[in-house]
């Protein structure tokens, strides 16, 4: 049996290209393992690469940009600004060093745009003791830079649209999966330790049918979870505040919605966590095990019992048993997207949106709040771990309140009180994290201030957690040469970083004070380009981006040169550790797809740091909707 490692399940978890971008879309050409330059022995230094933030600096923000070489060269080099016409508009000596990166790389030095604010497209070039010259970039209001952005995220999301109601216009989707109309309920599969392996020779069918057809792919694969989904909706629904003429954006969140909707049955009482599996055994053959377009799935011919059975007729696995409670972090941020469905209607549909605050109140009030270690994710839990649940139930009860005091629901205050108690439980407990699938608490803690009277101690209190997953960011950015947040040794460093991109808005915009934006404005130019390795890490913005995404229906359907019908919106992992790239996923039927900027990719790596843009390189360029609605949810929040 193969394995199919997509994404972090596995992990318990503009227009014209650089030209000197060039594709191998060939048999894999970069190494598939080795040592980071980082730990390697001398080596000759390259030369000069400058890093900007190719997506766009916003009017009146913080413009930082970094070049790195070496020391001798760097020291008394200057540079300057170029526009689009070649006229120089401004010059400067290039800034303090920053620290060393790598040995190819051993200086790493600041160059501050930040006066540079007439909007335009420019470059910059080295000067004096340096060359070099940098990809283009563009100055512009928040709201023209970063708009275009959302809707690139929005394309994604039609992009991983299931069931019938596909969009053919994106990466020539068909219907899918329509199997999911009539779907079987199996009991909950035993697996071994790691979550690798499914244990029963079998599922064991205990219900249905069920319908849980549409939803999103939740990344590369083809996999369905409420976990995740509650999530990525719900940041969608924060966004649709900010940006409610975003191009189909209210159409993705009732896509989501909707869909969430199927996935819980209150007359039984009963939610469901997932349709799919992904780990199974010789006998059972599961999404992880065959690359292919999601249609073909429709097409088999199986009988109960056939290995290929559970990928035509998908298995819906269950959150609680019927009436039972269920693990607080699913029930907590069901009930949030729940309650911000009927904030969203509140006015032009009080109707739907009082059934809506009714669900969100069913569902809540099933939590299992005495949940010990079992919390519930996805099967295998290791796909998604989580340990924190307080946050989500804060979200919850949080969003219930704001729902309930829209529609004059009395019972707004008892809302609010909880939210209160859970947040203090959530700030007391060991398990603390920032925004992203796994942790809830900066959204829950910006809403809940919103409920709280100015001087508060519980508002206190919310700050100082926010400042706390800030703080932690920008201790480490103090760190690092290109002054990155989050931690790109681990899963998720790129959702992570536009998860306190967020977070750094959601402060000002909460407390008005603005000690956190040039913060913020620094990790959006890391994972947009100002980076050791001169990419965004958003397919389609910048000039060098991902090109081979491990994404089946992008390597099949889409095209594998970065022009064209690509999977554009879409946000990758991004780095991780030099190690956990030593193993690349190859499948027969995979088009093979490898790019780099002219210059390996191991040239640009340090600090055991590791990118590669490669089909098989799961653990750096697989998407995912909650990667990509962290990033158009910070998109949102910075506009102004």
């Amino acid at each position: 049996m193969s394995t199919f490692r997509l994404g972090r399940t596995w992990s318990l978890r503009s227009t014209t290209l650089l030209a000197a971008l060039t594709l191998a879309i060939t048999a894999c050409t970069l190494p598939a393992g080795g040592t980071s330059p980082a730990d390697e022995g001398p080596s000759s230094t390259r030369p000069p690469a400058i890093r900007v933030n190719q997506a766009g600096y916003a009017v009146g923000e913080a413009k930082q940009a970094f070049v790195m070489g070496s020391g001798p060269e760097l020291g008394q080099a200057g540079y300057r600004v170029v526009d689009e016409h070649g006229s120089t508009v401004t010059t400067g000596q290039v800034g303090a060093r920053t620290g060393s990166w790598s040995s190819k790389y051993p200086a790493v030095h600041l160059v501050d745009l930040s006066g540079l604010d007439t909007p335009g497209n420019y470059h910059v070039e080295l000067t004096g003791t340096a060359s070099g010259s940098s990809p283009m970039f563009r100055i512009a209001p928040a709201a023209q830079l970063l708009t275009p952005l959302i809707e690139d995220n929005i394309r994604f999301f039609q992009a991983q649209r299931d069931g019938a109601d596909v969009l053919p216009n994106v990466l020539h989707r068909k219907p899918a999966h329509l199997a999911d109309r009539r779907a079987t309920v199996y009991a909950t599969p035993r697996y071994n330790e790691e979550g690798n392996e499914l244990l029963d020779a079998a599922l064991t069918p205990i219900g249905g049918p069920v319908d849980v057809s549409g939803g999103w792919f939740d990344a590369g694969d083809f996999l369905k979870f409420t976990h995740t989904t509650a999530y990525s909706t719900a940041d969608l629904l924060l966004a649709l505040r900010i940006a409610p003429h975003a191009a189909g954006l209210a159409q993705e969140v009732d896509h989501g919605v909707s869909w969430l909707d199927k996935m819980w049955d209150g007359k039984s009482g009963t939610l469901y966590a997932q349709v799919g599996i992904g780990a199974g055994n010789d006998n059972v053959r599961t999404d992880h095990d065959v690359w292919r377009l999601p249609e073909t799935d429709d097409d088999l011919k199986v009988q109960p019992g056939d290995p290929d059975y559970l990928i035509k007729n998908r298995p819906v696995l269950r959150a609680n048993e019927p009436g039972a409670p269920i693990s607080p972090n699913l029930a907590g941020r069901v009930a949030a997207v729940f309650a911000l469905a009927a904030q969203n209607s509140a006015l032009e549909n009080p109707a739907a949106a009082k059934s809506w605050l009714g669900k969100a109140a069913a569902v809540y009030a099933k939590a299992n709040t005495e949940p010990g270690d079992a919390l519930i994710t996805a099967f295998p839990h290791n796909f998604y771990p989580e340990n924190s649940w307080q946050d989500d139930m804060e979200f919850g009860a949080t969003e219930m309140s704001l729902a309930a005091t829209a529609l004059g629901d009395t019972r707004a205050a008892d809302w609010k009180q909880q939210a209160i108690h859970w947040a203090a439980q959530y700030i007391s407990a060991d398990t603390k994290g920032t925004l992203g699938v796994a942790d809830v608490s900066a959204l829950a803690h910006a809403d809940l201030l919103t409920l709280l009277q100015a001087g508060n101690e519980n508002g206190e209190n919310l700050q100082k957690d926010l400042r706390r997953q800030l703080d932690d960011g920008m201790n480490r950015a103090a760190e690092d040469p290109f002054r990155a947040g989050a931690v790109y040794t681990d899963f998720d460093s790129v959702p992570h970083t536009f998860g306190l991109v967020a977070t750094a808005q959601l402060y000002r915009k909460a407390t008005g004070d603005h000690h956190y934006d040039a913060f913020g404005t620094q990790q959006r130019s890391w994972a947009l380009g100002a980076n050791s390795w001169g990419s965004t890490f958003l397919i389609g913005a910048g000039e060098v981006y991902p090109h081979c995404p491990e994404h089946q229906v992008a390597n099949l359907a889409g095209s594998l040169d970065g022009n064209g019908d690509i999977l554009r919106g879409a946000v990758v992992n991004g780095p991780n550790a030099a190690e956990k790239l030593d193993e690349l996923n190859t499948f027969p039927t995979m088009k093979r797809c490898s790019a780099d900027p002219g210059t390996p990719w191991t040239d640009f790596d340090g600090h055991k740091a590791r990118f590669l843009d490669d089909v098989g390189a799961w653990q750096s360029v697989e998407p995912s909707i909650d990667f990509t609605s962290t990033a158009m949810l910070a998109f949102a929040l910075s506009q102004g």
